[in-house]
């Protein structure tokens, strides 16, 4: 049986985030699908309006009496808008990455809503925990899309527990099954958050296009790339990672100016949405390390039945090891 997690009012049946992945991968439908299967659903905000976040918010809320927070991205232009939106609407917590914010401890503070710190460094977790945050999760090199350090989550882990005193330690990178969540909390970790597995639900609304270049994935298709907002990422290698993997690229015909700063390499933005949408020759697929460990998409609760059952497995097997 899994541990009891518990995050400032939140007491989760499943010590189970599922991760925040923009662009429009994780809505309302994915979300609250986790949720209603006893974990901590996450809606995207980056790359959403204010209305369109609020739209989402509100659809989850519809969907689930279970627990529903927002992840925007801190390099994002409408950051303090779409997380203001998001503690006005009064979601249970709202969760940044890709950098630090200290204010929105203090809109935290202000609006009631707990304030989730993505940080992938012991320094930075302890700032998280002085400045307020009701959990930090520690993410490693092996997680998709933007990332912080080049160190397994299994490596920063324990440098982070032995720092953080008072709050829940969540791990995130790599964890595709109930073996990997075993491990994880064996190490320390009081819940994991996981994004990839989700990606192949049938609640999640992407492409299946999308989909299904998870599922053809094979372990050397998985890439870092050079993000425009000034970070590694992980994808999925097709037409796009190539071309902009060399010199002479052209530049970016139209900017919507989405983030705070850009290196202008290329559209986030639109690689994202191309992807999402179907075109995945033609746009970003972010994916995590292990994403070829995936070959089948369930439905969430499916998922979160067969993550019980392999945990259970890994208990049962260690308590059969020999001391």
């Amino acid at each position: 049986m899994f541990p009891q997690l518990q995050i400032a009012h939140m007491k989760p049946k499943l010590p189970i985030l599922q991760g925040g992945m923009a662009v429009r991968v994780s809505t309302a439908k994915l979300a609250s699908a986790v949720a209603n299967a006893g974990g901590i659903g996450i809606i995207a905000g980056t790359g959403l309006t204010v209305k369109e976040l609020v739209d989402e918010i509100k659809k989850a809320r519809d969907l689930t009496a279970g627990y529903i927070g927002v992840n925007v991205l801190f390099a994002v232009e409408q950051f303090a808008k779409l997380m203001l939106a998001a503690m006005k609407e009064k979601v249970d917590f709202v969760i940044s990455g890709a950098g630090f914010s200290r204010d929105m401890f203090a809109w935290g503070k202000d609006h009631g809503v707990p304030v989730l710190s993505i940080v992938s460094s012991a320094r930075l977790a302890k700032v998280a925990e002085k400045l307020g945050a009701a959990a930090v999760v520690v993410e490693g090199k092996e997680a998709g899309g933007h990332l912080g350090t080049d160190r397994s989550v299994h490596e920063v882990l324990p440098e982070v527990l032995s720092v953080v005193e008072k709050i829940p330690v969540i791990a995130a990178g790599g964890i595709v099954d109930g073996f990997d969540i075993a491990r994880t909390l064996g190490e320390g970790a009081q819940g994991v958050q996981m994004a990839t597995r989700f990606v192949a639900s049938t609640e999640c609304e992407a492409h299946p296009n999308f989909k299904e270049k998870y599922l053809a994935a094979e372990e050397d298709d998985v890439i870092l790339i050079d993000s425009p907002v000034g970070l590694p990422g992980r994808a999925l290698r097709n037409n796009f990672t190539d071309s902009i993997s060399g010199e002479g690229r052209k530049p970016i015909a139209h900017c919507e100016r989405c983030l705070k700063q850009c290196s202008t390499k290329f559209c986030i933005l639109d690689a994202l949405r191309r992807a999402v949408n179907g075109d995945v020759e033609n746009g970003l697929v972010f994916s995590g390390e292990f994403v070829h460990r995936i070959k089948e998409i369930l439905s969430v609760q499916e998922i979160m039945d067969r993550l019980s059952a392999q945990f259970e497995q890994a208990q049962a097997l260690a308590c059969q090891a020999p001391a």
